[in-house]
Order: structure tokens, then sequence, then C-alpha cells
């Protein structure tokens, strides 16, 4: 069966393993933790869209086209630590999951992510705790993005407060084909056929093949615009 039913399973038997009484409480803590991760979704976005201000306003081209964000849901941090066999509580959610707060970042060219990932890692705020490049090294099915989970600082008023965030940074190219087959494979209420895995992937090296082309040409257009600017500046 698909993705779907596997998941209701999954939670079917959390239900099972843990006692009503138990798993609420272990739901309201997490709950009552999403705001410290909507925190730390803020301090961070708040930088990206430092970032693609100034590009905005300056002669540099701008890295960045897009910023979106998302928190995971209480039920789906439950599947996954039941799924991963971590131990069902707030302290294991905070020091096992690195993808409850999400941002992606869309990038209009390749060069234009590792520009964004090198911007964000250089911020003396900011912690590196794992940076994965699925460009350079696609995973399996063709999905390629380029991951970090960057630890940033949140400031309470009981203190001071770690939160980790993954960022994606992916092309425009990158998020269409992504969004596509999360539909196509994820949201099946069945397997899909290895005809239609090997299909996406083909389509995959495609995209790929056209961020590449696309980067040169962008890179020619600037590079005449530059020559254009130095004929008038003489």
């Amino acid at each position: 069966m698909g993705q779907l039913h596997n998941t209701e399973n999954m939670i079917n038997d959390i239900i099972h393993l843990q006692s009503s009484r138990s798993l609420i409480n272990t739901l309201t803590g997490i709950e009552q933790n999403m705001a410290l991760y909507e925190s730390g979704i803020q301090e961070i976005r708040t930088k990206l869209e430092i970032l693609q201000r100034d590009a905005r306003f300056s002669d540099h081209h701008n890295p960045i086209e897009s910023i979106k964000s998302r928190i995971k849901r209480p039920m789906s941090i439950i599947e996954k630590m039941c799924r991963k066999g971590f131990p069902l509580s707030v302290q294991s959610m905070r020091d096992n999951l690195n993808d409850i707060a999400g941002i992606r970042v869309i990038c209009p060219f390749i060069e234009d992510i590792y520009t964004v990932a090198d911007m964000l890692i250089s911020q003396d705020d900011l912690t590196l705790i794992t940076q994965k490049d699925y460009i350079k090294n696609p995973k399996p099915n063709g999905y390629r993005s380029y991951h970090l989970v960057l630890e940033v600082p949140v400031f309470l008023s009981s203190g001071k407060e770690p939160v980790r965030v993954e960022v994606q940074l992916r092309t425009i190219a990158m998020d269409f084909w992504a969004s596509l087959e999360h539909q196509i494979h994820y949201k099946s209420s069945h397997d899909v056929p290895n005809d239609v895995v090997a299909e996406l992937k083909e389509c995959a090296e495609i995209i790929a093949q056209t961020d590449e082309r696309m980067q040169m040409l962008s890179k020619q257009i600037r590079c005449i615009s530059d020559n254009e600017d130095a004929v008038l500046k003489k």
C-alpha cells in the first residue's frame, strides 16, 4: 500500500503502544514547543529577507527568488519519532529531530544556492549542525536540493533557547520537480510503478541539464551587460 496507508497504520500502532493519557501529555508538550520553533523560523527568515532586500537595492544579482516556511504537525512528529525508534517525549523531539522547523529558499540559479548557503553559514550567531549537498550528489530517485540544519538562539523571558531549523535551498526547476514528485509518490494510495519511478528520475536529469543551461545563459547576458556598462563609462 502507499504512504498514506502506512502512516495511518503507524499512528494506530502508536496509540496502542502508548496509554491515552501519556500520548495526550506528549502531544500537549509538543504543541507548547511549536511557538519556540516558529520563533526559530522567524529569526532565520528575517536574515534571509535582509539579504534579499540588500541585493534588490544594490547592483548585485538577487540570489533569492522566494522564501517559504512550515512547521511539522504534532502527529507527524509523533509518527516520525515512532518510525525512527526514538522515545516519545519533548526532549527526545528536540534532541533527535532537525526538521520540525523548515524553511525553503527558492533561487533563480544553481550558483545562487551556494551563495545563499555561504551567507547563512558565515553569520556568527548561527551554528551549522549538518550540511548535505544533494545537487552534486543527487538522491537515487533524482532529488536535488541543498540542505542545511542551523541552530539559532531564540531569546525568551526565561533565557536563551537554541532552536534547530532545516533550510532547503533549491532552484525554481528543482522545486517544481520535487513538488510534483511528492504529489505523485507520497499522495498516492498505491505503490508507484517502477516505470513511473524511472520516468521521474529521467525528468529530474532533464531539469538538471536545463538548470545548467539557464545558468550559462544568465552568465552570458550578464557578461554582455557588464561590457556595455564599461563602454558607456569610458
